[in-house]
């Protein structure tokens, strides 16, 4: 029998609610399967800090550094209540970026998944989603923009200024590209690279390590389109698309309209890859909002079990069930309040009672 170590960081505002359905499903396919996790939860986020000063205390370092895979909920606060906590430890500085850095979590997977069961969430129209959209975003993770150097001050002509650099060297590009290539070769075989190498310096580079990768996937068809030629087609043509890959801000910002296309970043989980370790995590916010009123759909959060079952542990057919479960729950009619409104035809369930019919969907589902 196999033994998995799994960090569990419920995170905040809606984060416990919905991480607590997420380990009903790891329960249930640990009773399935020949396998047992060993659950090891931590604090991370702005109840990290509010508890020990530190959004990312050493005891979830070490418990991480033990860990097989890391799945986390949503971290941080309102913007009012953000404002108790230092700029530099609130939960993005001060524990996801510094997460990202140690375990070197370059490349995240975002699925983008609108099969029958879930069109009625989406803004787009029927005849733009035909039978469904199933692409996937490749997003480097841990350089670009945000991880580059950074200054502020006042210039001699006594103006407050900003300097952030976007640095990328030809390593991380080259890391990134190969995971791309391969999802695109056990798919469509189709990877659109996305760029902006008509303004930025970085995207030249970016397009010429991309052509010196490509030569070893010679069964992958590449198609080079511009950032913003992409966001644009998103919404017009999104079906045109299968494996997408792109450097970290672009991903950052295509992504969440990833779940625009699907309604919800309610709808998006995600999973961030290093050679060493990974981490997986829904793709939206902790809804300070709604947090404790069991109105928060659990679908990103147990997708990222079923993306850590995929990628951190091989159980690869185990995964597409608890995709189809929780599909399946929505195919039946039920959601949540958070996605849907009162009249939209559906029947509205509570967080845990949604995690219970993805449980009983996947005890009907016969074993591999």
């Amino acid at each position: 029998m196999k033994n998995y170590k799994i960090a569990i960081m419920a995170g905040d505002g809606i984060g416990p609610e919905i991480m607590q359905e997420a380990v009903k499903v790891l329960k249930l396919v640990e009773e399935r399967n020949d396998v047992t996790f060993e659950l090891m939860p931590a604090l991370f986020g702005a109840c990290a800090y509010f508890e020990t000063g530190d959004a990312f205390p050493q005891k979830t370092k070490d418990i991480c550094d033990q860990a097989d895979a890391i799945i986390k909920g949503p971290i941080g606060l309102s913007h009012e209540e953000s404002k108790k906590i230092p700029i530099d430890k609130q939960p993005e500085r001060g524990a996801l970026l510094p997460m990202r850095r140690r375990y070197k979590t370059y490349a995240n997977y975002r699925p983008v998944s609108l099969p029958q069961s879930l069109a009625h969430f989406s803004p787009l129209k029927p005849e733009i989603i035909g039978d469904g959209i199933d692409l996937i975003m490749v997003r480097e993770l841990v350089g670009g923009l945000y991880f580059g150097n950074k200054e502020v001050g006042v210039n001699d002509d006594g103006l407050r200024y900003v300097k952030e650099t976007l640095e990328y060297d030809e390593n991380q590009i080259r890391q990134i590209m190969h995971h791309a290539f391969k999802l695109a070769s056990g798919r469509k075989k189709v990877l659109h690279n996305i760029h902006k190498s008509n303004v930025l310096k970085s995207s030249v580079l970016w397009n010429e390590v991309m052509e010196e990768v490509a030569t070893e996937y010679p069964d992958v068809k590449v198609i080079n389109i511009l950032v913003d030629a992409a966001a644009t087609l998103l919404c017009l043509n999104p079906t045109q698309f299968d494996v997408m890959v792109m450097e970290n801000m672009f991903g950052d910002i295509l992504s969440d309209q990833g779940g625009g296309i699907l309604g919800s970043l309610g709808l998006m989980p995600s999973a961030c890859l290093g050679d060493e370790k990974a981490y997986y995590e829904p793709s939206h916010g902790s809804a300070p909002d709604i947090a404790g009123k069991n109105i928060a759909n659990p679908y990103s959060m147990i997708g990222s079990v079923a993306m850590m079952l995929e990628y951190s542990f091989g159980m690869v057919e185990e995964a597409k069930n608890v995709w189809a479960a929780m599909q399946g729950v929505f195919a039946d009619g039920f959601s949540t309040a958070d996605l849907s409104k009162p009249g939209s035809g559906v029947k509205m369930i509570s967080t845990d009672a949604f995690g219970d019919k993805v449980v009983e969907k996947l005890k009907a589902m016969p074993t591999v």
